[in-house]
């Protein structure tokens, strides 16, 4: 019955108030304020060697370099006026993912970014910025 009362106190201490299990690894929330200042850099630190992108009129698989580009420009010709995580959860197969909205002076953004296991580190493989 100890045993089971540590197990389940372990389990309650470890799920995020988002839902789903908290990884010990704080991609996730680096990765949500590296979009909240804009930071192409530190964003593309957690980008997979590819990388699914769809971004305004550009959609495709890039490599990393491509993709850092691709957002440091899409940054820079949209600034942002805030970034809000509407919803940020895990899978049964150990990928992270992050819902928001990314607004800007003239419209909205939904953002989806999808973060995979690999080598022990949660990689994006997946990032939108669809215009809402």
């Amino acid at each position: 019955m100890k045993t089971l009362t540590v197990l389940v106190l372990v389990i309650f201490m470890n799920l995020n108030p988002f839902g789903g299990f908290y990884m010990g690894d704080d991609a996730v929330k680096n990765v949500s304020e590296a979009i909240k200042t804009m930071d192409a850099k530190k964003l593309a630190t957690y980008f997979n060697t590819a990388i699914d992108l769809e971004v305004d009129d550009i959609s495709g698989t890039y490599s990393k370099i491509q993709a850092e580009e691709i957002i440091r420009d899409f940054f820079k010709k949209t600034p942002l006026l805030s970034f809000t995580v509407n919803h940020e959860g895990s899978s049964n197969d150990g990928s992270e993912f992050i819902i928001g909205t990314y607004k800007t002076s003239s419209k909205n953004f939904r953002v989806y970014v999808l973060m995979k296991k690999e080598s022990d580190k949660l990689l994006i493989r997946q990032l939108q910025f669809e215009v809402e």
